[in-house]
C-alpha cells in the first residue's frame, strides 16, 4: 500500500494564533513562557490532523520563516548579532532581532534582507555568509520538535532545507551576486559535515525517513550545482537513516534526466510536483530505480481548487502498478500556501465553497484517493462514506464548469475588444518634460508609498461597519477623519508628494476584490507572508470586471485637503492576480487582462477627478516570473502588457508610479523599463542601495525612488544613514531623477515610528538638496 504523507503545514493557526501571540510577545504584553505554550498547542492540533498519515511532519513549524530556524540551527549569526549571544544555543531573541532588526541602548542592528520564496507570495530572511563561514549546531529547537511529537506516539518525518538550496538562496561578503554563483559552493563541505551531524541526532531519536528540501534540483542549474546536488546526497544518503528529497514549485521535465542520475545515486527517495506544468509519468516511472521511493505531489499544496480525483487516479494508477508501495502520495508541495479549514467559512457562497479544498480539505482529498487507489488494487469497493464523498467531489467538478456565475459574455467581448487599444505612450522624455512643468517639484522630492498606519481605531471603525453597527455616513466621516489626519501629518512633516493614507483599505488586494464581479472573500483564509504578518487572498472565481468606481471619492476628498499634489493609490493587475488565489479553468494572462481593464478604468476617472500623480504598485512582477528561464519570455510578454493596458490611456501630464519591494531586478530590468512607469520606487535599505546596480547597468531612463529606511523594522533610522544611502543612490542614477521615499507602505507600524522615521527623512532630502 502506498505511503500517504505531508510536506509541512501552516504554522499560523486556524486563527492566527501564532500571529497574535507574537506580536503580544514583541510588545511585552506576553511571556515568552506563554508564547512558547501557544506554540506547543499548535503544534499538538496540526500533528493531529495529520494522524491518518503515515508520518507526522515536523519541522515546518518556524518562529518567523523556516530559513531563518535553520540559519539558527546551523549557527549562521550575522556577525552584527553575535553580542547578544554567549556562545550558547541560539534564543529567541536573538532569532527575532536577525528578522526585525534591534535598537537598543547596548546594540544597533537593522534587519537581515528578506525576500520572497521562489514563485509565492511567503518570504524569508536571507542567509547571511562570509568567506569563512563556520557552520555548527547552535539550536536545539528542530531536536526537541521531535521528541514532543514521538512523546504523543506519532511516527516523525523531520523536514529540513537541502544544503545545496540552501546555498542558493544565501548572499554573503566575497560571493559572486546570482542564485547559483559557483563560489557559494566552497562552502559545501563544512556545510555537509553539519548536516552529517544533524543526521546523526535523528538516527540517535530513532527517524526513519528524512524530508530534505531541495527545491533548486527541477531550475536551470549548472553543471557544477548539478554535481553539487549528486555530490552532497551520495554522502547524506550514507548516513543510516532513509532521506526523501523533495522537489516543488515545479515539472521534473526539463530536468528528468539529471532526476533520474540523481535519486540513482542518492537519496532513498524522490518527491517531485505533478501538479505545475508537464510529465510523462509513465516514461518517468519507467526509467526510475525500482529500489527507489518516489513520493508524487498529487494535490495542490498552492492552490484552493478541490482536485479532479477522477483524473488524477487515472493518471497515477498505471505508476502504482508499476512501483507497488514504492509509490507514495502527498501534496505538492507544503501546505502552508493556503489557509487552514474552509469549514469555517460560514458567510461564503456557497456555490463558490463547494469548489474550494484548503489544508483540512486536501488532506481528506488524499486520504480519499489513497483509499480508492486501494480499492482499485484489491478489486473491492469503497466504504459507502469514502464512495458519497467521492461522488461529491466528482459532481462539484461537473458544477464548476457549468456555473453561470463563472462566465460573462460581457466582459469575454471587453476582451476581444481591447486587441485593438494602443498600449503605449509618447516617449518617456517627451512626458518627463511635460509633467516637470506641470508638477514644479524641487530636487530630490519626498513621498511614500501609500499606507499610513493601521491603527485599533480604524481597524475597529471598519469592523463596526461591515457588522452594521456603524451607518454608511458615519464610516464616510470616520474614514475622512483619519484621511485628514495622515494629510496634516504629512503636511507637518514637510513632504512634498502626499498620499491618502488608504485607511479605507483592510488589505492592499482585498479592497479591490471587495469591489470587483468575479471575486469572493473568506473570513478565516488567512496564509502566512512573513513573521506574524498574514494575508487574506481574495479569490478569483470568474470573469472579473469593475463594478463602480473604487478609490476616486477618498482621493478626491484627500486632494482637497492639500495644495500639494496626493498622488491615486492603486494595486497593479499582476499584483492582484498574484496575491490572489486565481481560477485554474482559463490561462492566468486572461484574468490578468481582465483585471488590467477594470483598473484601466479607475485609472482614467481618477485623472479626470484632478488626480495628477496615480500610482500603480506591481510589487509581484518579479514573483510571477516562471521558475524555469525558458518560461520567461511569454510571462513578461503579457505581464507587462496588462500593466500597460490599465495605464496607457493617460494624459501626458499624467504622472505615472509603480512601486516593487524584495525583489532580485537584473533578472527582468528590461521588462521594468517596458513599464514605462514615469516613476518607480524600490527596496533598497536592506540591501544598502545593491538593488540599483540593475538600473545603473542598464541605464534605466525614468525616475526612481529608492527606499531609504527599512519600515519591516520598528528601528527609527538616522539621518546620516539615510543621507550616505541616498550619496551611493546618487552615484548610480543621476539626482534629478531621484525620489526619496521609504521602502514600503506603512501600515504595519506605529504613528509614533512613522513620525519620527518621515522627520528624518525629509531632513536629509533637505541636507542633500543644500549639498547639490
Amino acid at each position: 500500500m502506498s505511503k500517504t504523507h505531508n510536506l509541512g503545514l501552516p504554522r499560523i493557526g486556524a486563527d492566527r494564533e501564532l500571529k497574535k501571540a507574537l506580536e503580544s510577545f514583541w510588545a511585552g504584553n506576553l511571556s515568552e513562557e506563554t508564547l512558547l505554550a501557544t506554540a506547543t498547542e499548535l503544534r499538538k492540533r496540526h500533528w493531529q490532523a495529520q494522524a491518518d498519515e503515515d508520518f507526522v511532519s515536523v519541522g515546518d513549524f518556524a518562529w518567523y520563516d523556516h530559513i531563518l530556524e535553520w540559519s539558527c540551527t546551523l549557527g549562521v549569526i550575522p556577525k552584527r548579532f553575535e553580542s547578544l549571544e554567549s556562545g550558547g544555543d541560539v534564543t529567541l531573541k536573538t532569532l527575532f532581532a536577525i528578522a526585525r532588526g534591534i535598537q537598543s541602548d547596548d546594540i544597533k542592528a537593522p534587519a537581515s534582507e528578506m525576500t520572497k520564496w521562489f514563485d509565492t507570495n511567503y518570504h524569508y530572511i536571507v542567509p547571511e555568509l562570509t568567506a569563512n563561514q563556520k557552520f555548527t549546531i547552535r539550536r536545539e529547537f528542530l531536536f526537541e520538535q521531535i521528541k514532543e511529537a514521538q512523546a504523543l506516539g506519532y511516527q516523525v518525518k523531520p523536514i529540513i532545507p537541502g544544503p545545496v538550496t540552501y546555498l542558493a538562496l544565501s548572499k554573503g561578503e566575497g560571493f559572486s551576486a546570482g542564485f547559483d554563483a559557483d563560489d557559494k559552493l566552497s562552502l559545501l563541505p563544512d556545510l555537509l559535515t553539519t548536516y552529517v551531524e544533524v543526521l546523526a541526532r535523528f538516527n540517535a531519536l530513532g527517524i526513519e525517513w528524512v524530508q530534505i528540501d531541495e527545491p533548486v534540483a527541477t531550475l536551470n542549474l549548472s553543471q557544477s550545482w548539478q554535481n553539487a546536488l549528486i555530490e552532497s546526497h551520495e554522502v547524506l544518503a550514507k548516513q543510516g537513516l532513509n532521506i526523501l528529497v523533495a522537489t516543488y514549485f515545479e515539472s521534473p521535465e526539463a530536468n528528468k534526466d539529471f532526476l533520474l542520475q540523481f535519486a540513482a545515486n542518492g537519496p532513498q527517495g524522490l518527491h517531485i510536483d505533478l501538479t505545475r506544468g508537464i510529465l510523462d509519468l509513465d516514461s518517468f516511472v519507467a526509467a526510475w530505480p525500482k529500489d527507489k521511493v518516489l513520493s508524487i505531489g498529487v494535490i495542490s499544496g498552492r492552490e484552493i481548487w478541490r482536485t479532479d480525483l477522477e483524473q488524477t487516479l487515472a493518471r497515477i494508477l498505471p505508476s502504482v502498478r508499476v512501483l507497488g508501495d514504492k509509490l507514495w502520495l502527498a501534496p505538492s508541495s507544503s501546505l502552508l500556501h493556503v489557509p487552514y479549514d474552509v469549514n469555517l467559512e460560514a458567510k461564503l457562497n456557497l456555490e463558490v465553497k463547494q469548489h474550494l479544498s484548503f489544508t483540512l480539505q486536501k488532506i481528506e482529498e488524499l486520504q480519499l484517493l489513497a483509499a480508492k487507489l486501494k480499492a482499485e488494487l484489491d478489486g473491492t469497493a469503497l466504504s459507502a462514506e469514502q464512495q458519497k464523498a467521492w461522488e461529491q467531489q466528482t459532481q462539484t467538478l461537473k458544477n464548476r464548469r457549468n456555473s453561470t456565475q463563472i462566465h460573462n459574455p460581457l466582459v469575454q467581448q471587453r476582451l476581444k475588444d481591447a486587441q485593438n487599444i494602443n498600449l503605449h505612450r509618447p516617449d518617456y522624455a517627451v512626458r518627463a518634460a511635460v509633467q516637470a512643468k506641470r508638477l514644479n517639484l524641487p530636487l530630490f522630492p519626498t513621498t511614500t508609498i501609500g499606507s499610513f498606519p493601521q491603527t485599533a481605531e480604524i481597524r475597529q471603525l471598519r469592523r463596526d461597519w461591515k457588522q452594521g453597527k456603524c451607518s454608511d455616513k458615519d464610516y464616510e466621516e470616520g474614514i475622512k477623519a483619519q484621511i485628514k489626519i495622515a494629510i496634516d501629518c504629512q503636511e507637518e512633516l514637510g513632504i512634498d508628494v502626499l498620499v491618502h493614507g488608504e485607511a479605507e483599505r483592510n488589505d492592499m488586494v482585498e479592497y479591490f476584490g471587495e469591489l470587483l464581479g468575479g471575486f469572493a472573500f473568506t473570513q478565516h483564509g488567512w496564509v502566512q507572508s512573513y513573521g506574524s504578518r498574514c494575508v487574506k487572498p481574495p479569490i478569483i472565481y470568474g470573469d472579473v470586471s469593475r463594478l463602480m468606481p473604487m478609490t476616486v471619492s477618498w482621493s478626491q476628498y484627500a486632494q482637497s485637503l492639500s495644495d500639494k499634489f496626493v498622488k491615486g493609490m492603486l494595486t497593479g493587475p499582476v499584483t492582484i492576480l498574484q496575491w490572489s488565489f486565481v481560477r485554474d479553468d482559463q490561462p492566468r494572462s486572461e484574468t490578468c487582462r481582465q483585471l488590467a481593464l477594470a483598473l484601466r478604468d479607475e485609472i482614467l476617472d481618477l485623472e479626470k477627478a484632478g488626480i495628477k500623480i496615480i500610482q500603480i504598485d506591481e510589487p509581484a512582477l518579479r514573483e510571477g516570473l516562471p521558475l524555469r528561464k525558458e518560461h520567461w519570455h511569454e510571462y513578461l510578454r503579457w505581464a507587462v502588457d496588462c500593466f500597460l493596458l490599465a495605464t496607457s490611456g493617460v494624459k501626458d501630464d499624467t504622472q505615472i508610479h509603480t512601486h516593487m519591494c524584495y525583489s532580485e531586478f537584473n533578472d527582468i530590468i528590461e521588462s521594468i523599463a517596458e513599464l514605462d512607469a514615469d516613476v518607480i520606487t524600490i527596496e533598497t535599505s536592506r540591501s544598502n542601495m545593491e538593488l540599483l546596480d540593475a538600473f545603473e547597468a542598464f541605464h534605466y531612463p525614468n525616475e526612481i525612488g529608492p527606499g531609504v529606511y527599512d519600515i519591516h523594522s520598528p528601528n527609527i533610522p538616522e539621518k546620516d544613514w539615510m543621507v550616505q544611502l541616498l550619496k551611493r543612490a546618487a552615484e548610480k542614477i543621476p539626482a534629478e531623477r531621484l525620489w526619496v521615499n521609504p521602502d514600503c507602505g506603512l501600515k504595519t507600524r506605529h504613528w509614533s515610528e512613522v513620525k519620527a522615521a518621515l522627520a528624518v527623512m525629509v531632513e536629509a532630502a533637505k541636507e542633500l538638496r543644500g549639498e547639490s
